[in-house]
């Protein structure tokens, strides 16, 4: 008995065109393209203001060059000032470090184009000496502004601990320390009438304050400062009479219950 063989059909390849995943890959692609294109490179999304505000001091252009500089980025081939690649804390380092004077900035994107930024200055609260320089010190204990002439609406301070030179923006008197300075200064104008001209940083654990008659007082910012203070009282109410002030060169509070002091030779 003859076999017939079944003939053999070659199979036609399905065109790719044909292909339903084919066509959806490419709309993805469409897709996802014209999203980069309006995020990057759409007019209607390239930044085309900067708001500056809180600055007093500080020129709002020099602020507005700064911020400018950094908002333009390189995508690919093409430069894109595109809100949505702004990078906020970049442009609030580059602030902070470029002025010493502003102690904070916020930056907010406001849709579609526009970049606010509010700053906020430091206020000097004391002059810090270092020789014959002298810049204006902030709540944070920063210098910030080197200054010309020093009057006596602020307390002078130096650190006498400190043998580096200074640098805008640095850290001079230790936070602790700050307002343990600006107490002193304070409970002597307030509660003894005594004009502290000048508070010198020795170490850790000695204050000088300096009076405007030229006698000093010695405390220890580590110690119970009101005690200290409290010995203050006893022995100028009890021991020193007001017309010999002048004729004091320190009195020492840092040891003990007792306030040491000696009168000039």
């Amino acid at each position: 008995m003859k076999k017939y063989r079944k003939p053999y059909r070659v199979r036609k390849k399905k065109s790719i065109f044909r292909n339903r995943f084919f066509w959806l890959g490419i709309l993805i692609l469409i897709i996802f393209g014209g999203f980069f294109y309006l995020i990057c490179f759409s007019s209607f999304f390239q930044i085309k203001e900067i708001k500056i505000s809180g600055n007093q001091k500080v020129p709002t252009a020099d602020l507005q060059n700064i911020i400018q500089n950094r908002i333009e980025k390189k995508v690919l081939f093409f430069r894109s000032k595109g809100i949505f690649l702004a990078d906020l804390n970049k442009i609030n380092g580059a602030i902070l470090e470029k002025f010493p004077q502003i102690a904070q900035a916020n930056l907010d994107k406001k849709f579609p184009n526009t970049l606010l930024a509010q700053v906020e200055e430091r206020k000097p609260i004391a002059i810090f000496c270092q020789g014959e320089r002298y810049f204006f010190l902030d709540k944070e204990g920063i210098i910030f502004e080197e200054v010309s002439e020093v009057g006596i609406e602020y307390l002078k301070i130096k650190n006498l601990t400190l043998i580096e030179d200074l640098k805008l923006g640095e850290e001079v008197v230790k936070k602790e320390v700050l307002p343990k300075i600006l107490e002193i200064e304070s409970k002597l104008r307030e509660n003894f009438k005594i004009s502290a001209e000048e508070i010198s940083i020795l170490s850790e654990d000695r204050l000088n304050a300096k009076t405007l008659d030229g006698w000093e007082i010695y405390f220890n910012p580590q110690k119970d400062l009101n005690w200290q203070l409290t010995k203050l009282n006893a022995v100028l109410e009890e021991e020193i009479p007001l017309e010999r002030r002048k004729d004091l060169e320190y009195i020492e509070l840092r040891f003990g219950n007792f306030a040491p002091y000696k009168y000039k030779d």
